[in-house]
């Protein structure tokens, strides 16, 4: 009897199996990606390990004796059953997409439109995580994220969705007393800076002037992009965000560019997920609407995009 001390390893097993349901060394060499040799030595430790006799070896075949038939029906009902599983598991895999993405983006621009990606696909269920930290998608959490850069992050695939702009936006009613916010950043404004400090001195500098905005010329500092918007279409300040993931509330006259600059800073936002992932489908499916998607964007947003200046932080 073997012990559970003894119980054979599972190359040994493997090599039997294969074997046994192949009926040759050598097809089940070419199976395993092994030599003949290497399947023979499993084989004959296996025979070792529970003190029997499983083939019965001739020159050029190799028939299974009456204990080997009996231990090969369940190992090949085994493995039969393994290889289902792997299956049944990849095909439950390709129906749940698992996805990350920065706020503002998802909030203002992902989200409103992922009813169209669920209606052309409605056999794949999408979960939405929104983080500012740049997921680490080696780890299986995620199978996708759209982020903010160059796009050269190592591993990964990345497809260019939109182009990082910005641009001081306001409420209708405050455009009018903003006419002189394109002049120096020291002089005081009738409602305060909304939205990263970066950003302002960027655009700033795209107008030529390199000195510090003073501090006390900022207001509520907001924890992203999107909250800095709300609060100056409540009339809260001016902001500066973008143009292309706000432009429905542009659109719809919920909100207005203070001034025409508008100014990029050389990176965009990019659909990225794992290059061993590239034959994914439920990646594919989602990469080929997403990009759609963008393009329809872009292509409504062109004249923006052209008058950009691009100012490197």
């Amino acid at each position: 009897m073997v012990s559970e001390r003894r119980f054979p390893s599972l190359p040994a097993i493997r090599a039997f199996e294969a074997a046994a349901r192949l009926g040759s060394f050598a097809k089940a060499a070419q199976e395993l990606d092994t030599t003949a040799a290497s399947v023979s030595y499993h084989v004959r430790r296996l025979e070792q390990q529970i003190g029997v006799n499983l083939f019965l070896r001739h020159p050029n075949r190799v028939i299974l004796t009456r204990s080997g038939d009996i231990v090969a029906r369940e190992a090949i009902n085994a493995f039969a059953a393994l290889r289902v599983s792997f299956v049944q598991a990849a095909e439950a895999d390709e129906t749940h997409l698992s996805l990350t993405a920065l706020p503002s983006l998802g909030t203002s621009w992902l989200t409103p439109r992922l009813g169209r990606f669920r209606a052309r696909h409605p056999d794949i269920a999408l979960e939405l995580d929104l983080s500012a930290t740049a997921e680490d998608l080696s780890v299986g959490r995620y199978d996708a994220a759209i982020r903010n850069g160059h796009g050269n992050w190592p591993g990964l695939r990345a497809v260019e969705l939109l182009p990082s702009l910005f641009m001081p936006l306001c409420a209708p009613s405050l455009r009018e007393s903003l006419k002189d916010i394109g002049h120096d950043p020291r002089r005081a404004l009738p409602v305060p800076l909304l939205g990263r400090p970066d950003w302002w001195s960027l655009w700033y500098r795209a107008l030529g002037f390199d000195g510090a905005i003073p501090p006390g010329r900022f207001g509520t500092q907001l924890s992203a992009e999107y909250l800095d918007i709300a609060a100056a279409m409540a009339g809260q300040g001016v902001a500066i965000g973008s143009p292309l993931l706000f432009r429905h509330e542009l659109d719809a006259g919920r909100l207005v560019a203070a001034h025409d600059l508008v100014v990029g800073d050389g990176r965009a936002f990019w659909f990225t997920y794992p290059a061993a992932r590239h034959d994914s489908r439920k990646i594919a499916s989602f990469r080929e609407w997403l990009c759609a998607e963008a393009t329809r964007d872009r292509e409504a947003a062109r004249a923006v995009i052209r008058r950009a200046v691009v100012v490197e932080p």
